[in-house]
Order: C-alpha cells, then sequence, then structure tokens
C-alpha cells in the first residue's frame, strides 16, 4: 500500500508541472485521486512537502548561489540585464504559478492527517508560500495573492488583476510568522525548520523595509514596520538559536567554511547536499580555474573596500588607486585571502604556491571562495555542499535593519558585526567613529544614504558586500537600496603601470608579461597581449578594463522591476505591464 501511495503521490506532483491552457494556477485536481490517499499519516506529509524544495527560483541549487555576475563578479561577457537588451518575454520570465498551486493544495488537505506533525508541516507550507511570494513581489512588484487552488472554470479569479503589493507582503509577513509559530525547533541543515523561517523572515521583511524606504516613487507605506520585524526576527535567532559562527583560525576559517565537503552545521543554517555517493555534483572548480565560463574575478572596487588589517581604509591610503597586486593585497582584512589568489596561496591538498592565473579570469582578482582540491577541477564533480542560508547574513540583516531604523547602538554591533570581524581577527567596528566620519568611497557608490546613521549603514554594506559576495545577495542589494547605476559603471581589475614583466607574488619570478607586437618565445610567464588579451584604462598602462567595448545600461525607470510576459496579458486582459515596459 505505501509503495502505490508514493507512486500514486508522484504522478500526482508531476500534474503540477504539466503546462495548462489558461497558464495560471488552473489546473483542478485529477478526480481519481482524492486527499485521502494522501494525507493520512506524517510520512505522506514529509513526502509531498519534499517537493517543495526542488522550486529553484526559492531554493536555489549551487549554480545559483556562486553563478553571480554583477558588479561583484565580473566575467568576459554581460548579461543582457546588465547591457538593458532585456525585452518582454513571450512568456515564461519568471511569471509561473505551479509552485504555489501545488503548496494551497496541501495547506487545503494536510490537517486530514491527523497527526501531531501536521502542525510542524503546515508551518512548512506557509514558510514555502511566503518564500514563493517574496521572490515573485521582488521580481515584478504587484501580483496576484492567491491562498487557495483556484477552479478551472472560476474566470473571475482567473482573470483578475493583481494585488498591491501593501496586501502581498503583509500576506507574506503572516506566512512567516505562522511558520515560525507552528515549525520544530529540531535542528536539521537540510530541511527547514524554525530556526530558517526566522532567518527568512529577517532577509525578506529586510529586503521589503528597505525597497519601500529607498523607493518614494513606489509610495510604499510602513517601511518601518518591515525594517522592525527583519531586526526582531534576526534578533530572536541570535538570543535563542542553535548557531554561532564556524571558527578555526583567522587565515583559514572563513574559507574552510565554504569549502568544506559538508556543511558547518554550527553555522549553516539551510544547505542544498552534494556527494559523490548521491552521484549529486556541481560545478564551481571547473567554473573558476577554466576559461569556459566567463573567467570571473572580483571587480576593482570590492577589493578596494577591503579594510587594511588595522581596521582602516585601504582607500584612505596615499596612492591606493595605482598600486600593483603585491603591494595592494599586503595586511588587508584576511576574507580578502580566503576570497581570491593572493600571494602565498596554495590549493587544498598542495604546497605549490600559485599567482593568479589570467586564462582563469578577466580581472586577475581570481576566485577562491568555494574552490576544494585539484581531485574536483574535472566538468561538473565538486561535491562540497553548498550554503543558502548562514548565520553571518542574519546577524547583518539585525545590524542593517537597526541602523536603517535608527535604532541600531553599540550594543547592537557588538553582538553582530563584531563577531564576523572577530572570526578573522579584524578589529571592532566603531559606530561613533563611523559616523563622525563617513567613507568618501563608499558614500560615492552608495549615493542615496543620509542621515547621522549614513557612517555605519556604509561600514554594514562593506561587511555584507564582503562577507557575502559570490553567495548572490549582491543584484538585489542594488536593487533594494535603488544604487541601480552601479551596474552600468566600467568594470575594472588589476592596475599594470605598461608593458613588461610582473611578478605578481614577489616570489622572484616572472609571472605576467603584458607585451606588444610579436609574443615572446621565452617560456613560463603569462604573456597578454596589450589591447587584445588585456586592455588598460589609458591604452598604455592603469586598470584593467573588461568588456569596454560594451556599453552597459540601466534604466532607473524601468529596471527595478521585470515585465510580465506578452502571454499572460493577453490571456488575462486586467493585467497592467510595469511602468516603461514596452
Amino acid at each position: 500500500m505505501k509503495q502505490y501511495k508514493i507512486v500514486v503521490l508522484f504522478v500526482f506532483l508531476s500534474g503540477f508541472l504539466v503546462q495548462c491552457k489558461k497558464g495560471f494556477l488552473d489546473r483542478t485536481p485529477q478526480s481519481e485521486i482524492t486527499p485521502d490517499i494522501f494525507f493520512n499519516g506524517e510520512k505522506d506529509l514529509e513526502l509531498y512537502t519534499n517537493s517543495f524544495y526542488n522550486n529553484s527560483a526559492v531554493i536555489p541549487n549551487a549554480e545559483g548561489v556562486y553563478n553571480e555576475d554583477d558588479d561583484n563578479v565580473i566575467k568576459n561577457g554581460l548579461s543582457d540585464f546588465l547591457t538593458g537588451k532585456r525585452v518582454v518575454p513571450v512568456s515564461g520570465g519568471g511569471w509561473s504559478w505551479y509552485d504555489l498551486r501545488n503548496i494551497n493544495y496541501f495547506l487545503m488537505n494536510y490537517k486530514k492527517a491527523q497527526v501531531p506533525a501536521a502542525k510542524h508541516y503546515g508551518g512548512v507550507a506557509r514558510l514555502f508560500r511566503a518564500l514563493f511570494y517574496y521572490d515573485k513581489v521582488a521580481t515584478f512588484g504587484d501580483v496576484p495573492w492567491y491562498s487557495a487552488v483556484i477552479d478551472i472554470k472560476d474566470s473571475s479569479l482567473l482573470n483578475r488583476p493583481r494585488d498591491k503589493r501593501t496586501l502581498v507582503m503583509d500576506s507574506v509577513l503572516a506566512d512567516l510568522d505562522s511558520a515560525i509559530s507552528w515549525m520544530n525547533t529540531t535542528k536539521s541543515v537540510e530541511k527547514v525548520t524554525k530556526w530558517t523561517a526566522l532567518a527568512y523572515k529577517s532577509r525578506i521583511c529586510l529586503f521589503e523595509g528597505t525597497f519601500r524606504k529607498y523607493h518614494p516613487e513606489f509610495n510604499l507605506p510602513n517601511a518601518d514596520k518591515f525594517l522592525a520585524e527583519a531586526a526582531k526576527a534576526a534578533e530572536e535567532l541570535i538570543d535563542k538559536g542553535p548557531y554561532k559562527l564556524y571558527t578555526s583560525t583567522p587565515d583559514k576559517a572563513y574559507l574552510e567554511l565554504f569549502s568544506s565537503k559538508d556543511a558547518k552545521d554550527v553555522e549553516v543554517i539551510l544547505t542544498r547536499r552534494y556527494s559523490n555517493d548521491l552521484q549529486i555534483w556541481h560545478n564551481v572548480n571547473y567554473y573558476t580555474l577554466t576559461a569556459s565560463y566567463g573567467r570571473p574575478g572580483l571587480e576593482k572596487k570590492l577589493v578596494n573596500s577591503y579594510l587594511m588589517k588595522d581596521g582602516t581604509r585601504f582607500t584612505d591610503k596615499p596612492g591606493y588607486s595605482t598600486l600593483q597586486f603585491f603591494d595592494e593585497t599586503q595586511n588587508r582584512d584576511p576574507r580578502l585571502s580566503q576570497t581570491i589568489r593572493t600571494p602565498g596561496y596554495t590549493r587544498i591538498g598542495n604546497t605549490k604556491k600559485l599567482a593568479p592565473d589570467f586564462t582563469g579570469t578577466v580581472t586577475g582578482y581570481q576566485l577562491v571562495k568555494f574552490v576544494t582540491s585539484e581531485a574536483e577541477d574535472f566538468y561538473n564533480r565538486s561535491t562540497n555542499d553548498m550554503p543558502l542560508v548562514r548565520y553571518a547574513e542574519v546577524l547583518l540583516n539585525f545590524a542593517e535593519a537597526k541602523a536603517e531604523l535608527g535604532t541600531l547602538t553599540q550594543a547592537d554591533i557588538n553582538k553582530s558585526i563584531k563577531l564576523l570581524r572577530d572570526r578573522v581577527a579584524m578589529p571592532d567596528m566603531d559606530m561613533a567613529a563611523a559616523n563622525a566620519n563617513p567613507d568618501s568611497y563608499l558614500a560615492g557608490q552608495y549615493t542615496n544614504v543620509s542621515g547621522t546613521n549614513k557612517g555605519v549603514i556604509l561600514e554594514i554594506r562593506r561587511e555584507r558586500r564582503i562577507e557575502l559576495v559570490m553567495e548572490s545577495f549582491r543584484r538585489r542589494d542594488l536593487l533594494r537600496w535603488k544604487e541601480g547605476h552601479l551596474f552600468a559603471e566600467q568594470f575594472k581589475g588589476m592596475y599594470f603601470p605598461g608593458v613588461g614583466p610582473y611578478d605578481l607574488d614577489g616570489d622572484g619570478k616572472v609571472d605576467v608579461y603584458i607585451y606588444t607586437g610579436t609574443k615572446p618565445t621565452t617560456t613560463g610567464p603569462q604573456y597578454l597581449k596589450l589591447g587584445s588579451e588585456v586592455i588598460l584604462e589609458n591604452n598604455t598602462g592603469g586598470l584593467i578594463v573588461v568588456n569596454p567595448q560594451i556599453a552597459k545600461v540601466f534604466d532607473e525607470t524601468r529596471d527595478y522591476l521585470n515585465p510580465i510576459p506578452v502571454q499572460e496579458m493577453q490571456l488575462n486582459p486586467s493585467l497592467v505591464q510595469n511602468p516603461n515596459w514596452k
């Protein structure tokens, strides 16, 4: 009987993926499949809710984590998002609702199981509905709110207009609070729990609160309500949760967190599992080491943002902008050398020192975060777990929410940002000093920050960018802060004063030779032809410029929201396109 139930459930869930004629939440349950088949016990509830994890828009796979390509990680090509070439799609474009129908069907029927665990799984479903709608609101703004399965014959519901963002996000907040109240507290790195719900609530409410604060053009009220909810959720997790930051030694702990085969569950709240035994792999080693995936590298402004090891600003140093690689990487925040190759870098399991390899990075700042041993350098053979939610993010969410509210204290910083800096033996953040002397370098990037907490908000954003780089937070951060102009700026890399040989790691050997004319025949260095294999901003010398021939565009009147597909607007005449999408 159990085998039969599993097979039928698989058929039932598969039906959710079949595109239906109307294209929107209108598949009714197959008449031969009744809720009684599926909702008889705890195992049935668990089996059903396992399907919720398959929605990569809310629970990303590995590539959805490490493969960011905005202004943090730069590649040799540019996405349509960066070049302004996005168009209104005919179909697709993220306007998909099948996962919502799956969740709502469960919520309509799960209580039939009549087991104590039903409350927990009801909370799981409410959390996933909140995550589903958060993704939709962050993408499109106003969207229709549906809390039940729609009958295919109900044209009034199928053809209704979008609900206001305010209504949808209030409903998301209610779902999050229910999930937190109902879900188990048993710690799990693979399945969502009350702690996961608290972490997600801090993320979602911080997004919504700052979006409302920095986007007056949308006339969205109650920004402070969401910021307060973000801070409250984060603080509950900090004070009552079973998590802390992973630590070992300052020069290794941050890198170990991401290269570990098994997620460091002292800090990682939710992860994607990968392993040879499960025959599930991802591609991060190959991605960072070959020329096949865009040659990713950190952008110069991000490298400049790392503080000196004594806590002073690198960009306050005289002549910082023309320091060569070896000099600019000395005595910096240890997270820099655990994110990119710096002098003395060695692969895990090897003692050979390696300089940056320009065949694998377009900026020269070659990524090492997530990179494991050489045994996994082949295509799609990486097996380290991929963290989706970390305690570190919760600490950052807490500090930012309170800073934006104007209620942040030094004690709040000491229970959040200080812990991140302690892990890598960096000096503490001084709130009063930050506000007394806001960093002009950061202020030139984050142009909408003002007020008495300007300095500390800038410093929290610095900390967030450095701590969460390559974890795909950056795009939504810039969108919620209304700093889209940063997507359109010229991306740059290392500084080279001109043609000639360069010893990048200070070992006395030439690592890179920039040349003109005929390529030298001497073996050993990496040869880069000026003007083709490497372009410098002043033609003969300066910072590397990446894709200077491709214009980047960000339309402030349009690009903070995505367009609704043409087909959906034809099916439902009540839908109104987002502003300035033609």
